[in-house]
């Protein structure tokens, strides 16, 4: 019933801003949009892409046959296609694409772009640096014949995700047809060597989904085609990226002609104190205590994304011990209470507030909530002093008090905390052992972090998927979150949440902090705009917003 009532709201939302477009004579046709992270990557599916500004950005860029709307629910884009259930056991379905669909480039949009998704995310083909496998590892095959609109898509026996439906969404689909050219592999290229099975050809192919978008102001275009309402331009010498409408979009035009999104700065306050951004889509408290001019106004909400301590693969924090340790001298009560949120403790179930997430170990994890520096001594044992290194994306007011809060309160255990947040750090800075923890949200993320389903967030800690940044491998954890991707019996979900909750308090790979809040800064002339507690946040309807003059 909740899904149907906010499936609801999300479609009142955008009447109301076309009767909003209507209303107001003359919109704006230039939005200025700050997000979280930075924008790297035109592929938001790569590890570092995942946790980065670009699922904010480029959800109206690159769509697909859903998005998620401001609940975080998954709302069908008849604008890009329909899917259709054809069987259920296994599960069977229809894709079908928008006949007038297209690029920007003129190229049309293929059943061969999700065949590259899939084989790019699914663990099937090495090579590739995605940041998750959930969904698409569960799929057997994808019938589809090179350039055509149509694919069938089979599901292996006895894995039916409940939440199939986020596969094939926004931004999760990259135009195979610039990776064929790249490669002069022809038209249909790519797909058919992933049918073909062709090894060398396949792993060409991943170092350019890997590689052959990143965002830089000397990029070429032609390499960035867009298969929604706004294209992209250009990328400014200070990493905002200019997008423009799509004259090729096939859909409703959209209100405003140009939106610059910009990666939140250290001068965010004075930028909002100029009138220089309409809408601010960030981590409450990242950017301080913002006071805001009459001209604006703001919201908040709880995202779906958990703030955490995720630990190195290698290196002293790579030890169990050594995580338990630092676990225990971490005060998560004062770290909670000062970002105004409940401490979360959930680690298989994270997206929900429900009677699942107190499942999850509630005992164990009421050992590591208020700072105990005998416990941690005693985990290190006979260990010498020890040095952590935490990192954070810079600027960030609330996780550098946080480091500081830990480095304090983990002194007494003999532990030097160390704040080794710069302005680049991302998840490859635990891969590069630039540092021993990594504090950020879901997946290693500077927003939100998460997809709006507990059991694809889930698999950041399935030992298969790249967002799994600790490098943890835990065979019955695999198998508990495999099963509660297609689990439908509350008994059985509650039983598997308690026996994994108890396996990942004891080993640690990461300790969770508190349930991320947002915070939505618009113009008090600004339309049509509202947050999202997923990656994708507020830019989910981008296409739609409207700024009066």
């Amino acid at each position: 019933m909740r899904r149907r009532w906010t499936a609801l709201l999300a479609a009142l939302l955008l009447v109301a801003a076309a009767g909003l477009v209507s209303c107001s004579r003359n919109p704006a046709d230039r939005i200025a949009y700050a997000v979280d992270g930075a924008l790297t990557t035109y592929n938001t599916n790569t590890v570092a892409g995942a946790a980065s500004g670009g699922p904010q950005a480029f959800a109206r860029v690159l769509t697909g046959f859903t998005y998620h709307g401001p609940n975080g629910q998954v709302i069908a884009d008849h604008d890009f296609g329909k899917v259709s259930v054809v069987g259920r056991a296994p599960l069977l379905l229809d894709y079908e694409i928008n006949a007038d669909a297209v690029y920007s480039d003129g190229k049309p949009v293929t059943c061969d772009d999700m065949v590259l998704a899939w084989a790019a995310q699914s663990g099937r083909y090495p090579g590739f640096d995605a940041a998750s496998r959930a969904g698409y590892s569960d799929i057997a095959a994808i019938d589809c014949v090179p350039g055509q609109k149509k694919a069938r898509v089979s599901f292996l026996p006895d894995r039916a995700p409940i939440d199939y439906n986020h596969l094939f969404g926004a931004t999760s689909m990259m135009p195979a047809h610039v990776i064929a050219e790249v490669l002069g592999l022809g038209e249909g290229g790519v797909a058919r060597a992933i049918a073909d099975n062709d090894g060398p050809v396949i792993e060409r192919i991943a170092q350019v989904w890997n590689n052959g978008w990143t965002l830089k102001p000397d990029l070429d275009l032609k390499k960035f085609p867009s298969s929604g309402p706004y294209k992209l331009q250009s990328v400014t010498e200070d990493g905002a990226v200019v997008l423009v409408a799509n004259d090729k979009w096939w859909g409703e035009p959209p209100v405003a002609k140009r939106v610059t999104v910009y990666p939140r700065g250290a001068d965010i306050q004075d930028r909002v104190n100029e009138g220089a951004y309409d809408v601010v889509d960030i981590a409450a408290g990242s950017s301080g205590p913002l006071n805001l001019p009459d001209e604006y106004q703001r919201s908040g909400e709880p995202s779906g994304g958990i703030v955490q301590m995720i630990f190195a693969p290698q290196g002293p924090a790579s030890e169990v011990p050594v995580r338990r340790a630092l676990a225990h001298c971490t005060p998560r009560d004062v770290i909670a209470r000062n970002a105004e949120m409940p401490i979360a403790n959930a680690r298989l179930h994270p997206v929900s507030d429900d009677a699942y997430s107190a499942a999850e170990g509630a005992a164990e994890a009421g050992q590591f909530v208020a700072a105990n520096p005998e416990a941690a001594r005693a985990a290190l044992g006979d260990r010498p002093p020890l040095t952590l290194r935490i990192g954070y994306q810079k600027p960030n007011a609330r996780l550098a008090a946080i480091v500081g809060v830990i480095a304090k309160s983990c002194a007494a255990a003999g532990i030097t905390v160390e704040d080794a947040g710069t302005t680049d750090t991302s998840p490859v800075a635990l891969r590069d052992n630039k540092i021993d923890v990594l504090l950020a949200s879901t997946g290693g993320a500077t927003g939100s972090g998460s997809t709006g389903s507990d059991t694809l967030d889930a698999y950041t800690l399935h030992s298969a998927n790249g967002d799994n940044l600790p490098r943890y491998h835990n065979g019955r954890i695999d198998e508990i979150i495999a099963t509660l991707a297609s689990a439908t019996d509350p008994k059985e979900i509650v039983r598997l949440l308690g026996e994994g909750g108890q396996i990942l308090w004891a080993d640690m790979p990461t300790l969770p902090l508190y349930r991320q809040q947002r915070t939505l800064i618009t113009s008090t002339k600004m339309y049509g705009v509202q947050s999202s507690p997923t990656r994708w946040g507020a830019g989910w309807n981008m296409d739609r917003w409207v700024l009066s003059r």
